[in-house]
């Protein structure tokens, strides 16, 4: 049975990202690929989801080209490759800029492919240490956040920003409302990734009721990752819960040793040499 439109958005966006694999095999049209192609990222399925978006880059569809460049952008940064993704969030600046078409309440929009463009090259820049160019990119994007998808993840990079500036304190609204939106939106794995960066603010502050929070938070989280299949998130939890957990520490670090060496066969040559040779991922 083809897989609708509907069916994946929930996957991708909303409340069942543990939709079945055959699903994801029977989608046609170029939307739908796109959407799959989220859901297998979010699963660290990265080969698969490579080859679904190289195909969109090279479409004639100028939304799509966009959305697809940089969520293949955002697949390379989550392999720890920011130097790699900074080319294809570029690329996706000119085919977003030349969209057209109605707005949508997830981002399948011009709009959202602006944000995702522009948040994806601030990203990029933080993840190279460049924190004034990372913080122009928020704000050169902050014109085009027009839903809930791309408020969201403007508070991830915003926290992240405040973060690696040293200043936990202002990192910790950010990551409030993001997970604020994330759940009243209903999408799960948003929920979980806005768990793990509001986690690290409120740890980084140093206070111990906000590192309790913090534990809870991100125990949730890790939790939530083996639930609904979001092998992406689950070592980043798993480094963190070693963290505010140090008597399990050993555990949870042993953890992400086996999801690791789980995700990097499901990942193209690109990304399993970028994981390899990145300071952020502990191979």
């Amino acid at each position: 049975m083809l897989t609708g439109e509907s069916v994946l958005r929930r996957a991708a966006f909303g409340d069942t990202p543990g939709l079945d694999d055959r699903a994801l095999t029977a989608v046609t049209g170029p939307r739908q690929r796109w959407l799959a192609a989220v859901v297998l990222g979010a699963r660290g399925r990265y080969a698969a989801a490579t080859t679904l978006l190289e195909q969109l880059r090279r479409g004639r569809d100028p939304l799509l080209a966009s959305l697809a460049s940089a969520t293949l952008a955002s697949h390379r940064r989550q392999l720890g490759g920011h130097a790699a993704a900074l080319p294809l969030d570029a690329a996706a600046l000119r085919p977003a800029f030349a969209a057209a078409g109605p707005s949508d309440d997830d981002g399948f929009d011009p709009a959202g492919a602006r944000a995702d463009a522009l948040l994806g090259l601030a990203a990029d820049n933080l993840g190279q240490g460049r924190l004034t160019a990372a913080r122009r990119f928020i704000a050169a994007a902050a014109g085009h956040v027009d839903s809930w998808r791309t408020a969201v993840r403007a508070g991830w990079v915003g926290a992240e920003v405040e973060l690696a500036s040293g200043d936990a304190a202002a990192a910790v609204p950010h990551a409030e409302r993001a997970l604020a939106r994330a759940r009243q939106r209903g999408a799960v794995r948003h929920v979980v990734k806005s768990s793990l960066v509001l986690g690290a603010a409120l740890a980084a502050t140093g206070e111990v009721a906000a590192r309790e929070r913090a534990a809870r938070l991100v125990g949730d989280a890790v939790a939530a990752t083996d639930e609904h299949r979001l092998g992406s998130l689950g070592w980043p939890a798993g480094l963190l819960a070693a963290e505010l957990d140090p008597a399990h520490a050993d555990w949870n670090r042993s953890r992400v040793t086996r999801e690791l060496y789980a995700l990097l066969p499901a990942s193209d040559p690109e990304g399993r040499r970028l994981a390899r040779t990145s300071p952020w991922v502990p191979i």
